[in-house]
């Protein structure tokens, strides 16, 4: 009797660690896996579902992480892709791309609050709490697209400038007022021709409908056209080869699209943030219920200027725009977001 209850002791105290609380940070195999849903356009789109895929590639190279993705369709599949990837317990951090998952990946975090979320261009809304394990990834587009717009502005020769939105939503509205007030802080006589290419997720991957809107802009008159509107705007891009005319990118450098007709991009570094976010979570530092924000005083939007493109924008124009970053970086220009 006593050898039993003995035995029984031993197998106890072997099976106790096994049945703490699991750790979602590494999986079974000891490796570390990350999830990503892109947003409408998916992978591919020259925007910014490729720049978060350039920071998971960056994860992967330097911090032997691995990773996977889905390529939803529109609606309930975001959800669906994202409970897909909660429900798996070898997926340590799961992020969303894209300002049309918020209301999703909220969702889901509050569903799941062992698993850890980030979401790119998350829609901050000061009534709401953000759940305490997401992240909201959030960039200040508006100072980019104020300096593209001051370029644009600076730059016209017809003295009408064009702007192309994928989805007309508040997001893609920033961009647009923020624009148009770079272009008339320089250049208040120009003309600025704004154009939608829907109100749903698919006016993101409309090429068609993008190069539409821009030679009919183009043909009014107007010489650049600024686009926020994913793999839509790579029909600006060309319409603005076949009119020998010009046009300005988004999210990512985009000028290899259309090398001599892209005058420069509004960068933002999603790839930097995704791949921050990841290390966060491998090291244990990872905080969510929070924003992080990025913006032109940290280089998280910028406008490219490279040995691709630097020849297309005047060294007295670059002067006047790296002042106005000063300004805007002090406090001194009020930039409006809607």
């Amino acid at each position: 009797m006593k050898k039993n209850i003995f035995l029984l002791l031993i197998v106890l105290f072997f099976m106790i660690p096994s049945c703490g609380k699991k750790d979602t940070t590494q999986n079974n195999t000891g490796k570390f896996k990350v999830g990503l849903v892109f947003d409408v356009g998916g992978r591919g789109d020259k925007s910014c579902n490729d720049a978060a895929y350039r920071g998971v590639e960056k994860a992967k190279q330097e911090l032997g992480i691995e990773f996977e993705y889905i390529e939803p369709g529109p609606g309930a599949d975001r959800e669906a892709a994202l409970r897909q990837f909660s429900n798996r317990s070898d997926i340590s951090i799961i992020f969303g791309i894209g300002f049309i998952f918020t209301d999703e990946i909220t969702k889901i975090a509050q569903e799941f609050p062992d698993k850890k979320y980030a979401c790119v261009d998350y829609t901050v809304d000061p009534s709401k709490t953000i759940p305490p394990n997401l992240v909201a990834l959030e960039f200040r587009e508006e100072e980019g697209s104020f300096l593209v717009g001051a370029i644009a502005g600076l730059m016209t020769k017809s003295n009408k400038v064009g702007f192309v939105g994928g989805m007309e939503s508040p997001l893609i509205k920033k961009f647009q007022v923020s624009f148009e007030a770079g272009v008339k802080h320089v250049n208040q006589n120009c003309q600025i021709l704004i154009g939608y290419a829907g109100v749903t997720g698919d006016a993101f991957k409309n090429p068609g409908k993008g190069k539409e809107i821009a030679l009919g802009q183009y043909n009014d008159g107007v010489d650049i056209i600024y686009h926020a509107s994913g793999v839509t705007g790579l029909g600006v891009f060309e319409a603005a080869r076949e009119t020998k005319k010009f046009a300005i990118g988004v999210d990512s450098d985009q000028n290899d699209e259309a090398p001599g007709y892209i005058i420069t991009s509004m960068v933002k570094v999603v790839d930097v943030s995704v791949y921050e976010v990841i290390k966060q979570v491998k090291d244990g530092t990872f905080k969510g219920g929070r924003v992080e924000t990025f913006g032109l005083e940290t280089k998280g939007v910028d406008y490219a200027y490279t040995d691709k493109n630097k020849n297309m924008i005047p060294e007295n124009v670059r002067t006047k725009v790296e002042f106005i970053r000063k300004e805007i970086i002090d406090g001194q220009i009020t930039i409006p977001t809607k």
